[in-house]
């Protein structure tokens, strides 16, 4: 098996953040609204509500601080995508859905991904971004006007829509249908702030997320990317489940098993990645004026698909970590979690060997396959012993 090499921190392009750059606000016109709004999203959410956007000093604050770190986010997830997902079948044109797209968030990201990556796909790219405010899909335009004039793109096309994703009779439903299928559709950082004050709103979220699944490409991916808090990741992981066992998808990744999410059973438990990022210079200012730390990347997702493609091939002795390697006095643990559920496994420091030296490089999100993890009768920690070879899947 071939390993997977180390991805370094993700960072902003040069061009985007050039971009961002010209549409910086002065600092201490934003750093109050930034701090309100991280307010809003982590502590007071039941006041959060979804017309943040129309309040000009919260957008502006959301486009300066917030819009650099969640597209980032996005593109650390088109990174794990397989490496021909925007490659679509029959040379037909690329078609993206963008949903809660705010201020062009999902739609840029794919934009500048694949600017990067592979531009010749540029001209295939088709994006449909759909958001309830209208002055945020202002804001979208703008954005990704001044990204394709100043990277010489010309094809590239955006469609914007106004539209409140919670109600049935919206319209942009039928232009998403017209538009598709998708080769890739994202819900980021909304699918919280749906339903709030519906009576089965668990239901509902799981109604429009396997609705989603329907207008999917054959080999397209629905990315559903949420905060890294307990409250939407614990739901995130309840969306999973039914749509697991209503049989509408299977997971490409996080999850190396289509079972029930073993997460959900202590319900102080929740499953959330961390990735190295490279903090831009103005998230760095505003957060030594308002005393936040944006100094990596943190979120909850689902990549999920109706054709069966899985991110590694799953075996019982492959897992993923979904804890930090936690150094203890002679020991060092982490809790591991795959199609034989979420167990904790240590390595004695006097166990160490050649063979098992991987899991030192192991960290928050990494794929790794571990022969013979031992146990004693009756006990829960697993044990990697001096014989148990330990390799390195996939890296983070």
């Amino acid at each position: 098996m071939t390993a997977f090499q180390a991805k370094g921190a993700a960072r902003l392009s040069p061009l985007l953040s050039r971009i961002l750059e010209a549409i910086e606000p002065e600092q201490s016109d934003v750093g109050t609204a930034v701090a309100e709004l991280s307010r809003l999203f982590t502590k007071e959410r039941e006041a959060l509500g979804t017309a943040y956007f129309d309040d000009p000093s919260l957008a502006r604050a959301y486009l300066t601080y917030f819009f650099p770190v969640n597209l980032s986010k996005i593109q650390v997830l088109l990174d794990e995508l397989p490496e021909d997902w925007h490659k679509a079948e029959g040379n037909r044109p690329l078609r993206v859905l963008d949903l809660g797209t705010g201020p062009g968030t999902g739609a840029l990201a794919v934009l500048d991904w694949l600017n990067q990556h592979d531009p010749d796909w540029l001209k295939q790219l088709t994006v449909v971004a759909v958001d309830a405010s209208a002055d945020a899909l202002r804001q979208a335009r703008h954005v990704w006007d001044a990204y394709a004039r100043q990277g010489h793109i010309s094809d590239a096309r955006l469609i914007l829509h106004e539209g409140d994703l919670a109600r049935p009779t919206s319209g942009w439903r039928d232009h998403a249908v017209q538009s598709g299928p998708y080769d890739l559709i994202i819900v980021a950082n909304c699918l919280n702030e749906l339903f709030g004050r519906a009576r089965h709103s668990l239901k509902e979220k799981s109604g429009l997320t396997g609705e989603l699944l329907g207008l999917l490409a054959p080999h397209g991916t629905l990315m559903l990317l949420e905060p890294a808090l307990r409250e939407t990741s614990r739901a995130l992981h309840q969306v999973r489940d039914l749509l697991l066992v209503e049989k509408r998808c299977t997971v490409y990744s996080p999850c190396l098993h289509d079972g029930n999410c073993p997460a959900l059973a202590n319900p102080k438990d929740w499953c959330h990645e961390e990735r190295a990022w490279e903090t831009p210079a103005s998230i760095q200012r505003i957060d030594q004026q308002v005393g936040l730390i944006k100094d990596a990347l943190k979120f909850s997702y689902l990549l999920l698909r109706t054709d069966g493609r899985t991110i590694v091939e799953r075996s019982p002795h492959t897992f993923r970590m979904v804890s930090e390697l936690r150094k203890l006095k002679g020991d060092t643990r982490a809790w591991l979690c795959n199609e034989l559920g979420r167990c904790e496994v240590g390595r004695l420091d006097r166990a160490e060997t050649d063979v098992n030296l991987g899991w030192d490089e192991c960290q928050r999100g990494t794929i790794v396959q571990i022969e013979h993890i031992t146990r004693k009768d009756g006990a829960s920690l697993g044990r990697i012993a001096d014989r148990s070879a330990v390799h390195i899947v996939r890296s983070v």
